[in-house]
């Protein structure tokens, strides 16, 4: 088949890369514009389009897929199937009506559930299990398509929201080549989803990985690892703020009726209570300073017993 594939971040990689491999025919890339980033501001180029370029695949970087300009160019390139994988933009109904064999997305979750821009770090942040991908027919809706495949794994008890992305992206990989296969041998099934079941995974911004000392111990853990690389977990000590890597869950199960209160400092440890439990922060990074260990940090600061953290 003709694809047109459309993504944009590390995520949607695999992906391409599986596509190729599998010696698909892909007539074009869509990806977002290059954009501006680290310290010296230096236009980047998306992921997707590093990888397109390596294969001198056509790319495109349209600001708006929307505009006629761009209908006009996809008609041109006559897919006959569009492939859309963390792309970034919303697709109009006149892109979804381009395909013959219509417009496929793989999705990092097993929706109805976690419909929207941020289901990897959310599965982690309420605590989840078990999670999947799913691949799905495309609509105007957002994440409301037809259902054609799902693939389900567990949530390994220490995983990252990162470590989960990439063990996400390759399964994603795999489930979007069987997923062609159906389609180019017309054995695809068409499952609608239960709208009543759905939950949204909004993006995450800054103000997510503020933590709330009130909650338990087990729900300040998954924020840290649901945030992580980004936003970051984080709280403040003596009015600085200082975000969260490494942590452990302590006594679990002990009620505290003060929470957000430094307990114990030990040498590679700083034990935090929280509503129910226990927090240990192993790692952590204070503004304007380098992520370190606890152990190497209190080399040089001193972290006081008793003192609330906010």
């Amino acid at each position: 088949m003709k694809i047109v594939f459309m993504g944009t971040p590390d995520f949607a990689v695999p992906c391409l890369q599986a596509l190729i491999d599998n010696n698909h025919e892909i007539v074009g890339v869509v990806t977002q514009p290059d954009r501006a980033k680290g310290r010296g501001n230096k236009l980047a180029p998306p992921p997707v389009k590093v990888l397109a370029e390596q294969y001198q695949i056509p790319v495109f970087q349209p600001e708006k897929v929307k505009t006629q300009e761009f209908v006009e160019k996809l008609k041109e390139l006559a897919p006959e199937i569009i492939v859309v994988v963390a792309f970034g933009q919303i697709l109009s109904q006149a892109i979804l009506d381009i395909p013959p064999k219509g417009c496929i997305n793989v999705h990092g979750s097993l929706l109805p559930k976690y419909r929207g821009a941020g289901p990897i770090q959310w599965s982690i942040i309420n605590g989840d299990k078990t999670t999947g991908v799913t691949t799905m027919y495309m609509d105007k809706g957002l994440d409301t398509g037809d259902m054609i495949q799902k693939r389900e794994f567990e949530i390994l008890e220490k995983e990252t929201a990162q470590e989960l992305h990439d063990k996400m992206s390759i399964i994603g990989a795999e489930v979007l080549i069987e997923t062609l296969q159906l389609i180019e041998t017309g054995k695809a099934t068409r499952t609608p989803q239960d709208h009543e079941q759905n939950t949204y995974a909004p993006m995450l911004d800054k103000n997510t990985g503020k933590i709330d000392w009130s909650k338990s111990a087990v729900e300040v853990y998954n924020l840290i690892r649901g945030t992580y690389p980004w936003p970051g977990a984080y709280s403040s000590y003596m009015g600085k703020k200082f975000k969260i890597f490494g942590s452990e869950i302590y006594d679990a199960n002990k009620v505290n009726t003060e929470f957000g209160i430094v307990q114990e400092v030990g040498n590679d440890y700083i034990l935090i209570s929280c509503g129910k439990g226990y927090i240990k922060i192993m790692e952590l990074q204070f503004e304007n300073e380098k992520r370190m260990g606890v152990e190497a940090y209190l080399r040089g600061h001193n972290i006081d017993i008793n003192t609330r953290l906010v």
